[in-house]
């Protein structure tokens, strides 16, 4: 522990990560305590231990959230733009909650500030009403007000919010309120959406972004959908078991994030197979770029026990125009995928373009 206190102390601003603890409390706290920011459990820690790496060094634009601020008093209205703009925070007002719906969708809040008691109708009754839309159900609400009953607090928030702050209020734990309950709402909304294996989108989140993507293309645009799986999967897991097998999944994961954009869409589609999505680029260039990763996928060496092995994917892909909805491009890259496969793997394949009716 005096070392790591030492190196901590020599290096205020790095991240320092513990590999090979084991699951108990006191010595988690213990490390955390002497100055390590990241524990990682000795059942996993090859796997844990590149995820936060990657996590560490990939680089994103500071995040401004934007609060929506439901009150009709014009002091706090200042008094609570004020504290948020002073901690970085964007904000938009409305005096009642009878604009709440249209403010909600022009403005795209990620947390509602809403106080309890307005004329016409009060903070609660706005938010049951809001959470009876799908879309809203989960937007994190935090009541402002003077209310100092406990009874009517927790009313309250079992009736649709998510925190409680009285008035007057502290500047400092307003600020600090909001943004620890918009974290904590994203982290539970990407746990949501993302596969817990590989950090990827999940099966239905992949989906639901590609139809997004597809969406916004214009019709002379480009958009090439690829359908990935690993061959032989089942004879890995049968052969060295499932560990490693889950350690080849994440491997082919991280390597497709490394080399593709930001823009693109990953998501595990199930077991070994995986769905790409590439915005602005032809069913050409998209080949071109997976063929790069099956060649060093087919190259990587995967460890076990008593060596290691090495393992090659096959793949179809399919474009816009010629399939134009989301799920005739999945269908036909899948397609493409089982010709590839038939072809003997370890290759990309094209789909083939539907002959005009």
């Amino acid at each position: 522990m005096d070392d790591i206190r030492r190196v901590r102390a020599a290096c205020p601003a790095s991240q320092f990560f513990f590999v090979g603890v084991p699951r108990t409390l006191d010595r988690m706290v213990e490390l955390m305590r002497a100055g390590i920011d990241i524990t990682i459990q000795r059942d996993e820690q090859m796997a844990a231990l590149l995820s936060s790496v990657l996590n560490l060094v990939q680089t994103h634009e500071p995040e401004r959230y934007r609060i929506l601020v439901v009150e009709d008093s014009r002091v706090a209205i200042a008094q609570i733009q004020r504290a948020l703009k002073q901690h970085g925070i964007d904000s938009f007002t409305i005096p009642d909650p009878s604009r709440l719906f249209e403010a909600i969708e022009d403005y795209g809040p990620d947390l509602v500030l809403m106080d309890m008691y307005m004329p016409g109708c009060n903070g609660v009754e706005a938010t049951r009403a809001l959470r009876q839309l799908s879309a809203y159900q989960a937007l994190p609400i935090v009541y402002l007000s003077s209310e100092t009953d406990v009874g009517l607090q927790v009313e309250a928030l079992r009736l649709g919010g998510d925190q409680f702050l009285t008035k007057p209020f502290n500047p400092v734990l307003l600020a600090a309120t909001v943004k620890t309950t918009i974290e904590r709402h994203q982290e539970m909304r990407r746990a949501s959406r993302h596969d817990g294996l590989t950090g990827l989108l999940n099966h239905t989140a992949a989906k639901a972004e590609l139809d997004v993507r597809l969406a916004m293309v214009p019709a002379d645009g480009r958009l090439t959908v690829a359908m990935l799986d690993i061959d032989h999967f089942k004879s890995v897991n049968d052969a060295y078991g499932h560990p490693v097998g889950d350690q080849v999944i994440r491997s082919l994961a991280w390597l497709l994030k490394g080399w593709l954009r930001a823009t693109d869409v990953i998501g595990r589609y199930g077991g070994e197979e995986f769905i790409i999505a590439m915005p602005g680029i032809n069913v050409g260039e998209a080949r071109g770029v997976l063929d790069g990763i099956r060649t060093h996928f087919a190259n990587l060496p995967h460890v076990h026990a008593t060596g290691s092995l090495r393992v090659t994917f096959s793949a179809g892909v399919a474009a816009f125009p010629h399939f134009t909805k989301a799920s005739d491009l999945i269908a036909a890259a899948d397609q493409a995928l089982l010709q590839a496969k038939a072809l003997g793997r370890n290759q990309v394949v094209e789909a083939r373009i539907p002959k005009p009716d």
